[in-house]
């Protein structure tokens, strides 16, 4: 990745993260717990055995 394509990146991802914060706010939804809840469906995949892409609820 050259470095105008790392800060195109960072761009496109500030507002990723702007839209998610948004929402968050939006229905009274921490970050912290955004980011919790991510990280135990992670590891409820990886216990499965299906972490690697199928995911759920799909």
């Amino acid at each position: 990745m050259t470095d105008d394509q790392r800060q195109e990146l960072i761009k496109e991802l500030g507002d990723v993260l702007w839209y998610i914060a948004n929402l968050a706010t939006e229905f009274n939804i921490s970050l912290d717990d955004l980011a919790d809840r991510n990280i135990q469906k992670l590891l409820s995949r990886k216990d499965r055995g299906v972490l690697h892409g199928s995911g759920d609820n799909r």
